[in-house]
């Protein structure tokens, strides 16, 4: 019986150190302030769209190709 108990409490005990040792989470009230370099957000950001801008301006000159080369099969086909 006094085995048991034993066991028991070291049990307790190596359940409260456990608990104890939890670190305690952040404080959720406001969140961390960024720390991001404005510059480099818009640095970041002009990368981002370059590509994107690149291929809208494409993409019209394809259209007005395609255009054309319909107008010349339509030509080419009717009698």
């Amino acid at each position: 019986m006094r085995m048991i108990l034993l066991r028991c409490a070291y049990l307790m005990l190596a359940a409260l150190a456990l608990a104890a040792c939890r670190p305690q989470p952040p404080a959720t009230d406001q969140p961390p302030e960024p720390k991001v370099d404005t510059a480099q957000a818009t640095e970041l950001r002009d990368a981002i769209q370059q590509p994107i801008n690149a291929a809208k301006s494409v993409e019209a000159t394809t259209r007005q190709a395609a255009e054309q080369q319909r107008a010349a099969i339509d030509a080419a086909t009717t009698p």
